[in-house]
């Protein structure tokens, strides 16, 4: 197949770019909340709480940007949905400034409604790009996100070790990400994913996405896409302090153990294809769901701070490749691949929102570890489902 043309290629780059500022813009915030936390003076529950903000903007941002793809494109809405990750930034460094945990957590609400509007954008994008490639595109934009998570937490790590206030960090990293949207943008083409007039093929129907509620098969995609988006969520929100309040560890080693989660998910969504071309869309599922419940057994039962930065490791590796499998095996369990992915979507997008309060709660009774064995127990049940993830027909797309 010949090479594709220069306009893909910079397509290609603008969405690594793209998929990278939100994961860089989150690692940030994750690798500072010890030092936000004892900034906004707030308990573990209050801290939930305030994390629940970025969860609800990531549902208002899932829920209306398929709707806003349709009718405007999807330049349009990546260009709206990095600028809020940029302002979020912003207002994320005012709130740690004034200790202010609404303001804060107005900042967070800004990164979720602005990733939800990107990441459904820009997996459109990133759909067609692949296809006008050939091959898979989709993984490796994925791994965008989480080698910008492996950037974010190392600098939050310097940042936390040299002592630099989080406002000034924060001010720091929004000067970067801003030169890497400048350099994205040019690349965005325009007119993508817009539906047509006369009610194009692709564009679900109410009385379609009514009938997607009632298939089976998608309903147990989505509990797997439940599971590991809550793994891969609460990891995100509690491991720094889980690491500090749960065994002990000084702030810069409990960022360096969520760095070493960004790193060990990066190097599974980069190295995962080949894997999965081998083994299949369920073995892969499934055998990363294991190592997630594996993972985090050790973190909650195992009274060692160096056996849980290992098994954090395992934690990583583990929920790798769990979201973009899953939205790939429910893109192909049937008609109206754009519904199906919306629809499983709104189901991670759920755990999210439900997951930040309710770990914080139960933190708050229990202590952190105590209240990672829910995520445990569904990591587990996504391992039971994940045969309901394989493929139908083409084995080949199994690798996507």
């Amino acid at each position: 197949m010949p090479p594709p043309p220069p306009a893909v290629r910079r397509h290609r780059l603008a969405l690594q770019l793209c998929f990278a500022i939100p994961g860089l813009s989150l690692a940030t915030w994750v690798t500072r909340t010890p030092d936000v936390r004892d900034r906004l003076d707030a308990s573990t529950a209050e801290m939930g709480l305030v994390l629940s903000g970025m969860a609800i903007g990531s549902m208002l941002g899932i829920l209306v940007a398929g709707a806003l793809v349709a009718r405007f494109a999807t330049r349009p809405v990546v260009v709206t949905g990095m600028g809020l990750v940029l302002a979020s930034v912003a207002v994320t460094a005012l709130g740690t400034a004034a200790a202010s945990a609404p303001l804060v957590a107005a900042g967070l609400f800004l990164i979720g409604a602005g990733t939800g509007l990107s990441e459904v954008a820009s997996n459109v994008d990133g759909a067609v790009v692949e296809r006008e490639y050939g091959r898979p595109v989709l993984p490796a934009l994925h791994g965008c996100y989480s080698l910008g998570t492996v950037v974010g937490a190392l600098l939050g790590v310097a940042g936390a070790a040299a002592g630099l206030p989080v406002p000034w960090h924060l001010a720091a990293v929004l000067l970067l990400v801003t030169a890497l949207f400048v350099r994205a943008l040019p690349g965005l083409r325009p007119g993508l994913g817009r539906a047509r007039p006369d009610g194009a093929r692709g564009t679900p129907t109410a009385g379609r996405e009514r009938r997607l509620h009632l298939d089976p098969r998608l309903l147990m995609i989505g509990g797997v896409v439940f599971a590991v988006t809550l793994a891969e969520g609460s990891a995100t929100d509690w491991l720094p302090l889980l690491m500090v309040d749960g065994h002990a560890m000084p702030a810069g080693l409990g960022s360096s153990v969520y760095a070493g989660f960004a790193a060990t998910m990066a190097i599974g969504r980069f190295a995962g294809g080949p894997v999965v071309a081998r083994l299949g869309r369920p073995a892969v599922l499934g055998g990363g769901a294991l190592l997630t419940a594996a993972g985090i057994a050790l973190v909650s039962f195992v009274d060692s701070p160096a056996a849980a930065g290992c098994a954090v490791l395992l934690w990583g590796l583990g929920t790798a490749l769990g979201f973009p499998l899953a939205l790939s095996a429910a893109g192909e369990s049937g008609p109206d691949t754009t519904g199906r992915i919306a629809l499983t979507s709104r189901i991670g997008y759920v755990a999210l929102l439900s997951g930040p309060p309710l770990l914080g709660l139960l933190g708050e009774h229990l202590g952190l570890r105590a209240a990672m064995l829910p995520v445990l127990l569904l990591a587990l049940t996504a391992a039971a489902l994940s045969p309901a993830t394989g493929t139908r027909r083409e084995p080949a797309a199994a690798a996507h």
